[in-house]
């Protein structure tokens, strides 16, 4: 039914349609496979009832019709699960209409059971089922069981209650469910929802510094010789063996020499230090060039292949900012900030200095600027990448951002972009409802049991529909407090939180080995790998089991669709305010195998005492009775345990900090 220019809401209103990013300014975005609850808040006046359905139209251009039933009579809430099964840019409304059916089949049951007008309610029903079956295309099996309804009710042999039955069968009910009789149909506007692949929310990032792999000194000399992109390749297998799928590498462009960094942040750097390799550009190249020590694009795109074989695809690090020495500087001295001095202005993030970069000013020449790094990260798709990772996205206009990722989605659907952004959280979630895949978050920095359940619940919430988390427990920024004090203990139980508490998170090379020596006063390593080669014997990488526990949880991750999925997460309570109870869910009809799956994680945040307490399962949220048994295999320790729904745990930081439990279906 159109709405005229003097209504807004329709015959039958609809009001509230999720998910909807700002009534559609951007699309809500989801990933092949995932399930996307679609909900809208609809009634209508007096006692008639209504019904909902949702359609969806394809890229394609073709049409799904998915029931919507009532999902919360209380609060008219309607809701339907679309799985899409195609990427690409999807449209949806939502259908709301008057449902004689249903109408007439409530007053029948209630009058007929109380002998009021009973002749006329059967009438009325012979009316209102000739009405479906000949108004509404079915399948001829599926009309049989209306002409039999039909029959009943005319079948003046057969007590009232008898004639009645066959219309109020559950069959019959299934039957108008997927081809209901609609009077008064209003429909909503159309909404985009945007299917990408699904690495776009669910992925295991590996990161390395690729001149660190193979790098060798020479004892006598002291040199170093970097590694290179053949040496790096030696690693791709172990990081595919622990059940990575992603490979990420800082930046692997030429460093410019002019005020480049020395060892621990130094201003002054010594002969031989590789200098940061974020402060990009030098004789030999910029952005679109590669470190002559790593080696040459050949080079480059043989590591590509490789990690390919193993299952390893490839990303890189995009920093828009230039050393003093990069090209664009002699180039094109307009893309930056001249100071009244006449100085180029370099980075700074007070009290923090980066005297070896200078930050590009988009306000200058932004057509310039915006066509060098299109092209520039085109070499790069070109080369075989398909993930980048941007560093400090915040620091560019949203304009920016908002053409050059639709842009790269339109011809390139298949490359990812996860935005390192720590900011305020308006910029955070704007760069996700422009385009960008993923996004850093404050994961790191939730050091208690409190703090990390309400934001684990925070990011599996409304946000999810545009920003998909990536949980990194450190990087070679971060090396919070607990992760300096915690010893492995904490180490373990933070992989498993990253890995369990979002469907993408990540992990920089060297955690196997707990490098958790901070540099004084600042929250990252001492000697870090920033400023200087740092090869590791990988040959005693599992001394505290970690590599043994990432396989692990990866392994998990591929089993269990309930840690491929962002939404479906729960809190449960517990009696000690060190531990964290939050159990993953999909229900059958919204998993790729049919069954449910479930999985309860328990972590202590107490990596230097044993913690008990017991733990209280909200049974009805993973949709088992309050009075079931559970039988659930510890992945983590191994043990089967028979829980209910309160149970007591134990975690000692000697043996493992958490419990991650896959309940079993019986």
């Amino acid at each position: 039914m159109a709405r005229s220019p003097e209504t807004s809401v329709g015959r039958i209103p609809i009001v509230g349609v999720q998910p909807s990013l700002e009534e559609g300014r951007w699309p809500a975005r989801a990933v092949v496979g995932e399930a996307v609850p679609i909900t809208a808040t609809i009634f209508r006046e007096g006692h008639d009832a209504e019904g909902a359905t949702v359609v969806v139209t394809r890229p394609d251009g073709r049409r799904e019709r998915l029931p919507m039933p009532l999902h919360d009579w209380g609060t008219s809430l309607y809701r339907a699960a679309f799985i899409p099964r195609h990427e690409g840019l999807h449209h949806f409304r939502v259908e709301a209409w008057s449902d004689p059916v249903a109408t007439w089949l409530h007053a029948a049951e209630v009058k007929i059971h109380a002998g009021v007008d009973v002749q006329l309610m059967l009438d009325e029903g012979v009316a209102i089922l000739t009405r479906a079956l000949t108004e509404v295309r079915r399948a001829p099996a599926k009309q049989a069981l209306l002409e039999q309804a039909i029959a009943a009710l005319t079948d003046g042999r057969l007590a009232p209650e008898a004639r009645l039955a066959p219309a109020s069968s559950p069959e019959l009910k299934a039957v108008l469910t997927a081809a209901p009789l609609r009077d008064w149909v209003t429909t909503s506007r159309e909404y985009p929802l945007l299917i990408q692949r699904e690495k776009a929310l669910v992925s295991a990032w590996y990161e390395i510094f690729p001149r660190s792999e193979g790098a060798k000194q020479n004892k006598r000399t002291g040199e170093w010789t970097s590694g290179t992109f053949a040496t790096a390749a030696k690693r791709l297998p172990g990081i595919a063996d622990m059940g990575f799928d992603v490979v990420y590498l800082t930046p692997i462009h030429p460093i410019g020499a002019t005020h480049r960094k020395g060892r621990n942040n130094s201003l002054k750097a010594e002969p031989g230090d590789p200098g940061s390799p974020y402060a990009i550009g030098a004789a030999e190249g910029g952005h679109d060039a590669l470190h002559p020590e790593l080696g040459t694009m050949r080079s480059f795109k043989a590591f590509v292949k490789r990690a390919r074989e193993v299952g390893l695809e490839v990303a890189l690090d995009v920093a828009l900012q230039c050393s003093p020495d990069h090209p664009w500087v002699t180039e094109h001295p307009e893309w930056f900030t001249t100071r009244l001095d006449g100085t180029i202005a370099y980075a700074e993030n007070p009290p923090k200095k980066y005297q070896d970069i200078y930050p590009l000013n988009f306000d200058n020449d932004p057509e310039g600027i915006y066509h060098a790094i299109r092209d520039m990260l085109e070499v790069w798709i070109q080369a075989g990448v398909t993930l980048f990772r941007v560093d400090n996205p915040h620091t560019k206009p949203l304009t920016f951002w908002e053409r050059l990722l639709r842009e790269i989605a339109e011809a390139h659907p298949e490359v990812i972009f996860l935005s390192e952004a720590f900011t305020r959280p308006a910029m955070m979630h704007t760069l996700a409802k422009i385009g960008f895949h993923q996004s850093y978050t404050y994961f790191t920095w939730r050091q208690n049991a409190e703090e990390m359940g309400e934001y684990l619940e925070e990011v599996s919430g409304d946000a999810s529909f545009y920003m998909r988390p990536n949980f990194w427990p450190t990087t070679h920024d971060i090396l919070t407090p607990d992760m300096q004090h915690g010893g492995p203990a904490i180490f373990r139980m933070r992989a498993v939180l990253a890995a369990t508490g979002a469907p993408s998170y990540g992990i920089y090379t060297g955690y196997e080995f707990v490098e958790n020596v901070p540099r004084p006063g600042v929250e990252e390593q001492i000697d870090n790998e920033k400023y200087e080669f740092k090869p590791r014997d990988w040959a005693d990488a599992d001394r505290y089991g970690i590599a043994t526990l990432l396989r692990t949880l990866n392994q998990a991750r591929r089993d269990h669709v309930a840690l491929r999925r962002l939404r479906g997460l729960r809190v449960h309570p517990t009696t000690n305010p060190q531990l964290l109870c939050f159990t993953r869910h999909v229900p059958a009809a919204e998993s790729p195998t049919g069954t449910s799956d479930t999985v309860i994680v328990i972590v202590s945040f107490d990596p230097h005492h044993v913690q008990s307490g017991v733990v209280s399962l909200d049974l009805a949220a993973v949709g088992i009775e309050d009075d079931a048994r559970l039988t659930v295999d510890d992945l983590v320790g191994g043990a089967t345990y028979t829980w209910g729904k309160d149970f007591f745990v134990r975690l000692d930081p000697a043996v493992s900090l958490s419990h991650v439990a896959v309940v079993r279906h019986t």
